[in-house]
């Protein structure tokens, strides 16, 4: 989904114009704490907020000079590529200015900005200054399938004023009839393949048609590609001028459409039997089998036409083979509503201790990217103002269950949601129950069948583990483990197995869930199991990683007493080898990996 840009306000004064930009473009306005009233989120540090807000991949529009969001994401400059659109607006709302991301959204971003509030938008990029155009961004419903060329067809647009527009859908392209026409620099607009010859040629796909498809179940995936490739070559459609490929939502977890998908690299979009029945008037081949089996009488040719509009033909009827079937519909005029709904998507992301600089940039973009929040309240207010003005549903600790069944039926409905965990999402976290829940059967208390076809992305984060051993210095030098001493979920006598078998691999560990209000002996058990095994052994003590309440703390293993530790702290115990050595800032942790023995022996490699 498209992120919702921020406005940023950083006094009263400003206020009214942040309002005003937010209503224009969809936004939310962020405000200066203690200096604003009417924002959605306030924020102390104007820098780091907006930096943050960059890092996440968020558009975002300050009222305020264009020195202050310079400044603040000038260390994150990289690739103009992905980096989000950030604009500049006058307290007067009299100028509005792209700073960067001209071709990604902030020209038109500026552009609305300045009619909505009678502003003059200073465009910079030199195809808007001197032809009124950006050709490496054509308008919706259009496709630039060779954007390498852009930069070389620009150039020589710029050079002679004008360029050669050609191709069987040009008269659709209304956005380039003012360009003057002179030889050098070809600008092809049509659906079918084209061959490009030279770098100052771009060939502009107008996304006329939608690919209805269907097919049996475990159908294979080679069979669906080679049928709809065939299609295509038969119907001399190139796959960019296709908006989408559409079915029914009962397929919408076949392998062989998530294949197509991949191999076209285009949207997968679901419609259910009732909207692809409605279609029926317009079907060329009905079928009362494929009613009986699955609630409509056509599939292909439906979805097709569904995914194209009300004013669509079928362009090529149905064709099959044993498993499949395909069909496509052509539009008018090029399709800018994606049609159907998607297959859902659910990011499980880890979000590290908390602090936005331990949280990896695919995070922050999955989350700014959500429109549903899920999980445990402490850890979405971690989030600060990437969860500001989006819906969440919070859920306490213990109901980890019905949070990741709630996310997965969330999703189901074409959301994308994200389940946000501390640390990393798969080391003690939420990851493993959602794939458990996806492998039980529904009647086994598994999820609905709708929530099958969910797409399922897993984000690492830094966990308690790396924040741990990061402040401790290179305790994980050589080889370690985690164990967890919560038996809630895994016996007792199991854990105190897992112990043993550490002490006796002589392995650094890392303890999670070392205690609790009610369980208090397992952490003692385990110390005196070590304390024999690896007598003098250091041990580090970190709680609240990477928050304001942060606390460390070095001792022997014969040093450390349960009521040392509580729910939010982890434990590292360094194996017989590992070292407490004391440095001018402070003790450190360091296991040797073996160095010292290599050097002595002249061993190459690492």
């Amino acid at each position: 989904m498209a992120v919702n840009p921020v406005v940023i306000a950083l006094s009263q004064g400003r206020e009214a114009t942040a309002q005003a930009v937010a209503t224009a473009i969809g936004g939310i306005v962020h405000g200066r704490e203690g200096r604003v009233d009417q924002s959605v989120y306030t924020f102390p540090d104007a820098l780091a907020h907006i930096r943050d807000l960059f890092a996440a991949g968020v558009p975002v529009v300050g009222v305020c000079a264009s020195g202050i969001l310079i400044r603040a994401v000038a260390p994150l400059l990289s690739d103009k590529r992905s980096e989000p659109p950030v604009v500049s607006v006058s307290e007067d709302g009299r100028m509005v200015v792209p700073l960067l991301g001209g071709h990604r959204g902030a020209n038109r971003l500026a552009t609305r900005i300045a009619e909505a509030l009678g502003g003059t938008a200073a465009l910079t990029t030199a195809g808007e200054v001197s032809l009124g155009l950006a050709l490496d961004e054509p308008p919706e419903g259009w496709v630039l399938e060779n954007p390498d060329n852009a930069k070389a067809a620009m150039a020589g647009v710029l050079a002679s004023g004008g360029a050669h527009v050609d191709g069987d859908e040009a008269a659709k392209a209304g956005w380039l009839a003012d360009l003057p026409s002179v030889e050098g620099v070809d600008l092809i607009c049509t659906t079918e393949p084209w061959s490009v010859s030279k770098p100052t040629t771009l060939v502009f796909r107008p996304q006329r048609a939608a690919l209805g498809v269907g097919c049996s179940r475990d159908c294979p995936a080679d069979e669906l590609i080679a049928l709809v490739d065939g299609l295509l070559a038969e119907a001399e459609l190139a796959p960019k001028a296709l908006k989408g490929i559409y079915t029914l939502d009962l397929k919408g977890d076949e392998p062989a459409m998530l294949a197509l998908a991949r191999h076209l690299d285009l949207p997968l979009r679901l419609f259910t039997a009732d909207e692809l029945e409605a279609e029926t008037p317009r079907l060329e081949t009905p079928s009362e089998v494929v009613f009986a089996e699955v609630g409509c009488h056509g599939v292909s040719e439906a979805a097709a036409l569904a995914g194209a509009g009300p004013d669509a033909i079928l362009g090529h009827p149905k064709i099959k083979t044993a498993h499949a079937t395909a069909a496509l519909a052509m539009a008018p005029q090029p399709i800018t509503e994606l049609r159907g709904r998607s297959r859902g998507r659910l990011s499980i992301v880890g979000i590290g201790p908390g602090q936005a600089s331990w949280r990896t940039p695919e995070v922050s973009q999955l989350v700014a990217a959500a429109e549903e929040l899920v999980g445990y309240s402490l850890y979405l207010d971690l989030l600060g103002p990437l969860a500001a003005g989006k819906p969440r549903a919070d859920f306490p600790l213990g109901g980890e269950e019905d949070r990741c069944r709630y996310a997965l039926e969330r999703a189901a409905e074409g959301r994308e949601v994200a389940l946000v965990c501390s640390g990393d999402a798969g080391i003690y976290a939420m990851a493993a129950l959602v794939f458990e829940l996806l492998d039980r059967a529904p009647d086994k208390g598994g999820v609905s069948r709708a929530a099958r076809p969910v797409e399922i992305v897993c984000s690492p984060g830094v966990s308690a583990l790396q924040g741990a051993a990061a402040r401790a210095g290179a305790p994980l030098g050589h080889d370690f483990c985690t164990i967890s001493l919560s038996d809630l979920l895994t016996p007792r006598d199991d854990i105190l197995r897992r112990v043993r078998a550490a002490a006796e691999g002589d392995f650094v560990i890392a303890f999670y869930n070392p205690v609790s209000r009610t369980r208090r002996t397992l952490l003692a058990e385990a110390r005196d199991i070590l304390a024999g095994a690896r007598p003098g052994a250091p041990v580090m003590l970190a709680s609240n990683l990477g928050r304001p309440k942060e606390a460390v703390r070095y001792l022997r293993i014969e040093e450390l007493q349960v009521d040392d530790v509580d729910m939010l702290t982890v434990v590292l115990v360094g194996s017989s080898a590992s070292r407490l050595i004391r440095l001018p800032d402070g003790d450190r942790i360091y296991t040797p990996r073996g160095y010292a023995k290599k050097l002595a022996t002249g061993e190459a490699g690492t």
